[in-house]
């Protein structure tokens, strides 16, 4: 019995941990996260990292950070990039690291369309910790208390290790973009025990949205008599990991240097799984020397609720700059027209 409940608390806790992905609010401050294909869409040098803390009214925490690096090359119309991802649940006691290698190559189709094809290969780690389990040997019922050895011979830690694989496509005009990803190709197995087979489903996610130009503004700068961008945008972000479904859509708006924005999470249908539904605000600053700043808030609208929940916190943090040649800044001429954050 006592074996029994101890593969039954690992399976458990295997399944919950692999059924689906991180995700972030600000996923287009993640690009490649997001999508492989966005490694160096910026045709500069990117240096960026996330951080969301999800559900602080809880007894327990759930923490996510991402960091990455992207570069493009003009001569060969590629982008390289290294990304970092992690998160570590406070309760299940369990934490998953990644590093992963990313490349795109971009491909003119006219004037101003840009297709652009990407892929991702990663090294996962995912550690666990069982010794704060308690099994029913521990149980002295006649005293109250709970008993310090189980009887059960096993280690305290837990890792597994594997590879990942992630591919992309992007399309975008100087008004539009749409993206479709697919993660975790070759479903690997997650499971600590060996002989069990817990396939880690395969993500899909199709994104998308459109730019409009709302005038230029004041000027900004009176050296190179640059004036205000005044921009905004409606996009989208749809996922499919078996078996949820989820939808986001949104609005932000770009008044030099300042980016005000909302979303809204979960599918319009209701089905029979949850979607924990969230309304999102962000604000954020992106300035001339090519640092941009945003904050975000996960307003909980399911039964889960915001007194709670405590709903989430996300920051995003950015660095852009050109490394090499400071004459290829000319040819920075497909920009995609994307969100900020």
């Amino acid at each position: 019995m006592k074996k029994i409940l101890y593969l039954i608390s690992i399976l458990f806790l295997t399944f919950e941990a692999s059924a689906q992905d991180v995700q972030f609010s600000q996923f287009y401050a993640a690009p490649l996260f997001l999508n492989p294909a966005f490694t160096g869409a910026s045709e500069l040098t990117r240096v960026g990292a996330n951080y969301r803390n999800q559900w602080p009214g809880l007894d327990h925490s759930f923490n996510s950070y991402s960091a990455y690096i992207d570069h493009y090359m003009f001569d060969i119309n590629s982008g390289i990039g290294l990304i970092f991802n992690g998160n570590r649940e406070s309760m299940a006691k369990l934490s998953t690291n990644e590093i992963g290698l990313t490349y795109s190559y971009r491909l003119q189709l006219g004037f101003e369309s840009f297709l652009r094809f990407g892929g991702q290969a990663s090294y996962i780690s995912r550690d666990a910790y069982f010794g704060d389990l308690v099994f029913g040997s521990q149980l002295d019922i006649n005293r109250g208390i709970v008993d310090d050895f189980s009887g059960e011979l096993f280690s305290d830690n837990y890792r597994h290790q594997f590879m990942d694989f992630n591919f992309g496509m992007l399309f975008h005009t100087e008004t539009a973009w749409v993206g479709i990803s697919g993660h975790h190709l070759t479903q690997p197995n997650t499971s600590f025990l060996d002989g069990n087979v817990s396939k880690l489903p395969m993500k899909l996610s199709a994104h998308g949205g459109i730019k409009f130009d709302l005038g230029e503004g004041f000027i900004n700068n009176y050296y190179s008599n640059s004036r205000q961008e005044r921009s905004a945008f409606l996009a989208f972000n749809y996922k499919h990991q078996d078996p949820f479904n989820q939808l986001d859509i949104g609005a932000q708006f770009f008044i030099q240097p300042l980016v005000v924005g909302v979303w809204y999470r979960g599918f319009p249908v209701k089905y029979s799984l949850p979607n924990n539904e969230a309304f999102i605000g962000l604000i954020g600053m992106t300035l001339e020397s090519g640092l941009d700043i945003g904050y975000s808030f996960d307003f909980t609208t399911s039964k889960l609720a915001l007194s709670s929940s405590g709903g989430a916190h996300e920051i995003s943090i950015r660095y852009s700059f050109l490394y090499g040649d400071p004459n290829q800044r000319n040819r920075r001429s497909t920009i995609i027209p994307c969100f900020r954050f």
